[in-house]
């Protein structure tokens, strides 16, 4: 996980809420994301904007 940037990790965690995969992994992209103390908000913003 370490090796993702900060945008793909925010990036797979909204693919893979849009997807509808396994909660485990779900929540695996959310403590990497809360470990890294990224606001998902914000970059779903962004991501929209782009």
């Amino acid at each position: 996980m370490k090796s993702l940037s900060n945008e793909a990790l925010i990036d797979s965690y909204l693919k893979a809420i849009d997807l509808k995969l396994d909660r485990d992994f779900l929540s695996l992209l959310l403590a990497e994301i809360n470990r890294r103390k990224l606001n998902v908000k914000y970059y779903g913003q962004e991501a929209q904007a782009n």
